[in-house]
C-alpha cells in the first residue's frame, strides 16, 4: 500500500531534522547518508525518494532552521518579529550569545555551526545560509527602523558581533579565552542596541 502524504511529509522533515543535528555535531563531510538515515529511523533507500544527493540535504537542513528549531528558540527568547522595538533586540542578544545557546550544539544556528562548510559548498547551500543571515539582519533592522539609515548600519554590526564571537568563541572549547569572547561580544552588541534605543 502506497505511503500517505503525511507520511512522506513527516518522513522528509524528521530526516531533515536529523541532518541538521548531523551536520550541526560533525560538519559536512563528516556525515554520511548512511548516518542520517539511521538518526531519522529510515532505511537508506528512501533517502532519493526526497533528495538528490547529500549537499541537496545539506541546504534543506540549514534553511530548515529558520522556521524550524530557530522558531522555538525565538519563542523561547520572547523574540516576536511583529513587535519590534530594543526590546526584541535585547532579547535577540541575550539569547543568541547566551552561554547556553553556544553549549547546545544540537540546536545550535547553522549562521555558527557551519561557515566553513559553507564556503565550500554550492551556491544553492550558500544562498541558503545567506537567507538565515538576512532574517537575522532584518530582525534588528526593523527593531531599530526609527533610525533610517543607520539601523541598517547598526544591524550588520550586530549580525557580525553575533555570529563572529560566536564563531570564535565555539573554537575554543572549555577554554577561558571563549567565554570571554562571548560576553564581549555580547556586552557590546547590547550597548550598541540600548544607545540606539535612546
Amino acid at each position: 500500500m502506497p505511503l500517505s502524504q503525511k507520511h512522506k511529509q513527516q518522513s522528509r522533515a524528521n530526516i531533515i531534522e536529523a541532518s541538521r543535528i548531523l551536520f550541526n555535531r560533525h560538519g559536512f563531510a563528516g556525515v554520511t547518508i548512511d548516518m542520517v538515515m539511521k538518526a531519522a529511523g529510515l532505511t537508506r533507500g528512501g533517502f532519493y525518494n526526497h533528495f538528490k544527493n547529500k549537499e541537496d540535504l545539506y541546504s534543506e537542513a540549514v534553511s530548515s532552521f529558520l522556521m524550524g528549531r530557530g522558531l522555538k528558540w525565538r519563542t523561547d527568547a520572547g523574540i516576536d518579529p511583529n513587535c519590534p522595538g530594543p526590546d526584541m533586540a535585547r532579547n535577540m542578544l541575550q539569547s543568541y550569545l547566551s552561554p547556553q545557546h553556544l553549549a547546545d550544539i544540537d540546536a545550535q544556528c547553522p549562521l555558527i555551526a557551519l561557515p566553513s562548510d559553507v564556503a565550500r559548498s554550492s551556491v544553492k547551500v550558500q544562498s541558503s545560509y545567506q537567507e538565515l543571515l538576512e532574517a537575522m539582519v532584518w530582525l534588528f533592522e526593523t527593531s531599530m527602523a526609527k533610525h533610517g539609515t543607520q539601523a541598517r548600519q547598526s544591524a550588520l554590526t550586530l549580525s557580525a558581533l553575533c555570529v563572529g564571537g560566536m564563531i570564535l568563541a565555539r573554537t575554543l572549547p572549555n577554554s577561558s579565552l571563549a567565554e570571554e569572547i562571548r560576553a564581549a561580544a555580547q556586552i557590546s552588541a547590547i550597548e550598541i542596541s540600548e544607545s540606539l534605543a535612546e
